[in-house]
């Protein structure tokens, strides 16, 4: 195990982190300039849009729905947001296998991925958060800064492999279901749907046919082989599917809205919220939802989302929120020991 780091070490840890980073370009600061741009406008656009939604409801109706919900439908959606975050779990420790630390146990991945992912996403920096969470977590057991920047590449991999491939099947079987989203016809969507899948078909077969690294010579990334991406996949599609259908049982019965509905428009808010970098995508993910799955009765669709705010967002993030913190102050404290 390294010695323990005070905080004053891990922040400059982020220096550290970025060596990982290709050096800048002449262009990378109007990049920078322009997801700056896009990500207010996307939060701009998403608070018009949820203001004009939540016009004429019935907040006391809203209520009304969250206190007729039966306790045993809240205990399923506890279980099935149970079941995301435990596939998050899964994230780290594919990516530590990619990387070659097969020393780092489970029960560390696991409590590095709780920590990180729900701190991370309710605070809102999810790009400086998280690596420094993992690395608090990590660097105990022996993994530096470079390590962790890897660890931080490969989940995000497993999350957008997941992502678009779940988004590009629920598009295939219901092209129209985020038109009101994207304002695009269910044929155009229907093919944008298929060039995902071929995408990632073809960057399925390409890491199948031999050993794939990015980064630099002196950084390289290992990218997982051709199983390892199914198996990204495959825990991606769970991630995903866990917590859409803790939304979907969520809403009171008679909305008339299919799995596959409710997954495709799930899918397209939670990428818009990461995109705004708003906090738990707070704002963009309720607009995209409410615009997406919302008819002229909203009072149960807000109420069910409320209940999944709660579910999904508060809750793992107290939690974790008093883990990291727990951990924190025994460390701190067996350290002056």
């Amino acid at each position: 195990m390294t010695p323990l780091l005070d905080w004053t070490d891990t922040l400059e840890v982020t220096n550290t982190l970025e060596v990982t980073v290709p050096q800048k370009t002449p262009g990378s600061g109007a990049r920078l300039g322009l997801g700056v741009v896009v990500s207010i406008a996307i939060a701009a656009i998403a608070v018009f849009a949820l203001t004009q939604a939540l016009k004429n409801v019935d907040y006391d109706q809203v209520f009304a729905v969250v206190e007729r919900t039966n306790v045993g439908v809240i205990a399923l959606a506890l279980m099935l947001v149970a079941i995301s975050y435990g596939s998050l779990t899964f994230y780290d420790l594919l990516a530590l296998r990619t990387i070659g630390r097969k020393d780092i146990p489970y029960r560390i991945a696991a409590l590095a991925s709780f920590t990180s992912y729900p701190i991370a996403h309710g605070v809102g920096a999810v790009a400086v958060i998280s690596p420094l969470i993992r690395y608090r977590i990590y660097s105990y057991h022996g993994l530096g800064a470079i390590g962790v920047a890897k660890i931080c590449f490969l989940t995000g991999l497993t999350f957008w492999l997941g992502n678009l491939t779940a988004l590009g099947l629920s598009l295939l079987y219901e092209p129209g279901a985020i038109s009101l989203i994207d304002y695009l016809p269910p044929a155009v969507n229907r093919l944008l749907a298929g060039a995902l899948l071929c995408g990632i078909v073809a960057f399925l077969v390409w890491s199948w046919l031999a050993p794939r690294s990015v980064g630099t010579r002196r950084w390289p990334v290992p990218l997982p082989s051709g199983p390892m991406v199914l198996l990204q996949i495959a825990i991606g599609i769970v991630d995903l599917g866990a917590a859409a259908l803790a939304m979907y049982v969520l809403i009171p019965t008679g909305s008339n809205i299919s799995v596959f509905h409710l997954t495709a428009v799930f899918i397209a808010a939670t990428l818009l919220g990461f995109a705004s970098h708003a906090p738990a995508g707070i704002g963009v993910f309720d607009a995209a939802i409410l615009i997406g799955l919302g008819g002229e009765d909203r009072e149960p669709l807000i109420a069910a989302l409320l209940m999944f705010r709660f579910l999904y967002h508060l809750l793992p993030f107290v939690i974790s929120l008093g883990l990291f913190g727990g951990i924190e102050g025994w460390r701190s404290l067996r350290a002056k020991r």
